[in-house]
């Protein structure tokens, strides 16, 4: 793998594990109920802090709309999966329906951040090599 496909690589990890801290600082957040329990409060600002210094590090070479968009997008799912494990909410067929499309979109735009194949094909480099020979 190049240099940049490992960028690239370690710049997506960077995105999940700012998505994963994004989850972290909702939760704390609704477990700060409206910041007045100091425990959780610290605990979504400490969550917050990491969310955007590990973002800011991912969007040095993902576009920032679609860093944002996986970043929000695993900061919902992430937020109403876990809800209902940590306080009285509920997850309905119908919300899971639409996290599973978000989820998807996620996924998709992964997939539509590869890079292109940039090397030309063998014939190509042959057609080049013998212009540059017959000068």
């Amino acid at each position: 793998m190049s240099d940049n496909g490992r960028s690239s690589a370690n710049s997506w990890l960077m995105l999940l594990l700012a998505g994963g801290f994004e989850v972290g600082y909702a939760l704390s957040v609704g477990g700060s109920q409206g910041f007045t329990r100091l425990e959780w409060s610290l605990v979504a600002v400490v969550f917050f802090l990491l969310t955007l210094w590990a973002l800011s590090v991912a969007l040095r070479t993902i576009d920032v709309g679609i860093g944002y968009a996986v970043w929000a997008g695993i900061g919902a799912a992430g937020a109403a999966l876990l809800g209902p494990v940590f306080f009285d909410e509920t997850l309905t067929p119908v919300k899971a329906l639409w996290l599973g499309l978000i989820i998807a979109g996620v996924v998709w735009l992964k997939l539509a951040d590869r890079p292109a194949n940039t090397e030309k094909p063998a014939a190509e480099r042959h057609d080049a090599e013998r212009i540059v020979a017959a000068r």
